[in-house]
């Protein structure tokens, strides 16, 4: 049985003992009112006050108090002045209001019955004062510190059961130790806008979404802690699906992934993110020309560190695309054995040119630029070079030159050999490629 259970049965307990005497001195006033009705006389004054003495006793207005309450409890099912009660005060026997803070067998003010008020008014001799615990008090002073002790005492404990069930919500990202400097302020039953402005005022929470302040020194809007949290655990998301290592999202004291504050701070939604994460794929799993392509182009980003370049919001994705790019084509160069300069593949790549396009067209390009090169020798042409090659073959800026060299220099092959080869040993097809 719980405590205000308890708390009820011995308040019925106290209210039927003193029905019981209030029952009993009515009784007594009967009899003496039928002894003088059965003489045919009048109550002597002597039985007059004995008579509305037992009627306006405090016993007696009591029990008529209890007597109502009693049947307003069986009525409703409520629980004798317990907070969430349904009982809301009764009627004495002379049309005033029991124990809910209305006025008194005297006219006075009495006490208010509950936890949750103060009576006024002065004491009144033989005044008997009940607590919501059945408690029974003869001073109005006492009972009002009483009942003082049990509002506070009753403010404390939903402090502390809020405080609990935040702190437990709290602690499930790994932050209870936000909550533990607001525990006062909690059971102090501040309101929840109070709350959050406190919160945020603590040196753990400034440095669990230390974030945030990076945001506003960036010119961007601090966003608040549900976002942050979200976006948390989308990055963290990505980084598993992709499989980049646990050090990218491991979390800290207070819950905190460190790796992610310059993201957040950055204003980097987790599409980019995954961007930049398989721009940089394509240099970690990429093959061994394009990891030498990198470093060759870009002394300082070499393989260790390029995940981190490419995961900083201070590098902007369409640079970091370009690299990526230019180093794809770099190593397309070095694996056929051709030049490989920044310059040359970071200009094919503005133009348009991928990675995989020039892997493809590799092969020839080569070829191409090797044999080219014999003519324009062999004849005495401008001297045909890889560049050439690459305008012909890519279609990219400069191959309308390009194709009308090629073609020269097929003419010229032609024609010194056309005796003895016919259509000429290294003719090609209509394109013009050597």
């Amino acid at each position: 049985m719980g405590a205000y259970e308890d708390a009820a049965e011995a308040r019925i307990a106290a209210a039927k003992a003193t029905a019981a005497a209030a029952d009993a001195a009515e009784k007594a006033r009967i009899t003496a009112m039928g002894q003088a009705n059965a003489a045919s006389k009048p109550l002597t004054r002597a039985q007059q006050v004995t008579a509305n003495r037992l009627a306006t006793s405090p016993v007696a207005q009591e029990a008529a108090r209890t007597t109502a309450a009693l049947k307003s409890f069986t009525a409703k099912g409520g629980l004798l002045g317990v907070p969430g009660s349904n009982l809301q005060g009764s009627t004495g026997p002379t049309g005033s209001t029991g124990p809910n803070g209305s006025t008194g067998p005297t006219g006075s003010t009495g006490p208010t019955g509950t936890p949750t008020g103060t009576p006024t008014g002065t004491d009144t001799p033989g005044q008997v004062y009940t607590a919501p615990d059945g408690r029974i008090f003869t001073d109005v002073n006492t009972y009002n510190a009483y009942i003082a002790k049990v509002k506070a005492d009753e403010k404390a404990l939903a402090g502390k059961s809020a405080y609990d069930i935040l702190y437990g919500e709290f602690n499930k990202y790994g932050m209870g130790s936000l909550i533990e400097p607001l525990k006062k302020f909690i059971q102090d039953g501040l309101s929840k806008s109070e709350l959050v402005l406190k919160l945020r005022e603590t040196p753990q929470y400034q440095e669990r979404f230390a974030a945030n302040a990076l945001r506003i020194k960036n010119g961007f809007a601090a966003i608040d802690e549900a976002t942050y949290l979200g976006l948390e655990d989308k990055y963290q998301s990505i980084m598993m699906n992709y499989g980049l290592p646990e050090s990218y999202y491991q979390r800290g004291a207070l819950g905190k992934q460190a790796g992610f504050e310059n993201l957040i701070a950055g204003n980097v939604d987790p599409i980019t993110l995954e961007e930049r994460i398989m721009e940089g794929q394509k240099v970690l799993k990429g093959s061994k020309d394009i990891k030498d392509a990198i470093g060759q182009f870009y002394p300082g980003l070499n393989n260790g560190d390029f995940l981190a370049y490419v995961l900083d919001p201070k590098n902007a994705l369409a640079e970091i695309k370009r690299k990526v790019t230019a180093a794809e084509i770099g190593g397309a160069q070095l694996g056929a054995g051709l030049q490989a300069t920044v310059a040359g593949a970071e200009a094919l790549g503005t133009a348009g040119v991928t990675g995989k396009q020039y892997q493809q067209a590799a092969p020839t390009i080569a070829e191409a630029t090797i044999r080219g090169g014999q003519l324009s020798s062999i004849y005495k042409q401008d001297p045909y070079t890889q560049q050439t090659a690459e305008a012909l073959l890519l279609d990219v800026p400069g191959s309308a030159e390009a194709l009308k060299k090629t073609k020269k220099l097929t003419g010229l092959e032609t024609a010194a050999f056309s005796a003895r080869s016919g259509a000429g040993a290294i003719a090609r097809d209509r394109a013009g490629v050597l």
